[in-house]
């Protein structure tokens, strides 16, 4: 071989030596730079992480002066309070909430109804609830039982903040008030309540319960906001029941009210909400007295055969399913009852003077049991 070959051909295998070892500290750069990216990724997600975490935990607004009463059921799980919390403004984050109850290993959080406001940090709360720490000294409370339709309701709120009943009853039926709560709640006032055959659209959305307030004299809207914010968190207990059973919170609470209406002190309600879930699935009309009473808008101990012929969409004598609205504020026993009614082959019910409620099959029990226990007794 000449010389000349063989320099030629070292000099080749020089050339590809540089460009290998070129080639390697190309890679080596690359690697070098993924490494950094990934390493300042880690750090910027970590970081953002710990300071989202650290946020979460600090007040809404330590500012803040205002206080919102915040019910906490029996048996609520660390979920659910997280999320009532969330949804009153007073913490940032449910989920945070929880991650940090079960870190620090926290529980036996007590039932009942607390004053808290955004200005507490979440470690604050969670005491607070580990002591029950509620503010009992209320300036003055309402209470709203079970079944009120709302007028009396604007009776109760009129008569505890010295306001005029009537004044009360019209603002809660103000059409423009009512966009603004629908604005508040959207999760729960919907288009439904402002249908046209709805005779009043916040009938049944006033949760029943005892309501404390902490200063001298509350407006109207601060009663109503604790209403419905009550309202909001009971429901927000049976979301998924209540999309299992493919029920808007409009139609949930018309079927509580009905079941709330019928009852008596011994009626087993989920038994009552079977019969007329039964009665709905045949396209039978409902025939429940309370729906003709509310068309009338008045009480009375007994309906007779010219009540039923009111001309009213609330009249489930003359028209099958439900009503266009709810007829009075349910508590939580029927919503339940609403919800998971009672698996039962019954299409009748009567009520006995003795508050008993007698359930039958078919027409011919039920008029043999109205013969027994009312028509021989007048």
């Amino acid at each position: 071989m000449k010389t000349s070959d063989k320099e030629h051909k070292k000099a080749i295998i020089r050339q590809k030596m540089l460009e290998h070892h070129n080639e390697a500290k190309i890679v080596r750069r690359i690697v070098l730079y993924i490494s950094i990216f990934l390493l300042l990724f880690i750090l910027l997600i970590g970081g953002g992480g710990y300071l989202y975490i650290t946020s979460a935990l600090k007040p809404v607004d330590s500012n803040s002066k205002t206080t919102k009463t915040v019910d906490i059921p029996m048996g609520s799980s660390v979920t659910g309070i997280g999320e009532s919390l969330e949804q009153n403004g007073i913490i940032k984050s449910a989920k945070v909430f929880k991650y940090y109850v079960k870190f620090k290993n926290e529980g036996g959080f007590m039932a009942g109804e607390y004053q808290l406001s955004p200005s507490m940090g979440v470690p604050e709360i969670v005491n607070r609830l580990k002591n029950g720490k509620v503010l009992a000294n209320a300036t003055f409370k309402i209470t709203i039982p079970e079944g009120k339709q709302l007028k009396e309701i604007a009776g109760i709120i009129g008569k505890a903040t010295h306001q005029n009943e009537n004044d009360v009853f019209n603002k809660l039926n103000d059409r423009q008030y009512i966009k603004t709560l629908m604005t508040k709640y959207p999760d729960i006032l919907t288009d439904e309540i402002l249908h046209s055959t709805v005779k009043y659209p916040l009938e049944g959305y006033l949760y029943p319960a005892t309501y404390p307030f902490y200063k001298p004299n509350p407006t109207l809207d601060e009663v109503v906001t604790a209403m419905l914010d009550k309202t909001r968190m009971v429901l927000s207990d049976y979301t998924e029941k209540r999309k299992e059973k493919k029920l808007s919170v409009h139609q949930l609470l018309t079927m509580a009210s009905l079941v709330e209406e019928e009852a008596s002190a011994k009626a087993d309600r989920k038994t009552i909400a079977s019969v007329f879930y039964n009665r709905m699935k045949k396209g039978m009309p409902l025939q429940t007295d309370p729906t003709v009473l509310y068309a009338q808008g008045r009480h009375k101990e007994k309906v007779y055969y010219k009540d039923l012929e009111v001309d009213s969409p609330y009249n489930t004598y003359k028209h099958t399913g439900l009503p266009p609205g709810p007829i009075a504020s349910a508590g939580r026993i029927s919503i339940e009852a609403a919800l998971e009614p009672a698996q039962t082959d019954y299409y009748y019910f009567l009520a006995t003077d003795s508050g008993d409620v007698i359930f039958t099959r078919t027409l011919a029990e039920h008029n043999q049991k109205k013969a027994e226990y009312i028509s021989s007794k007048k």
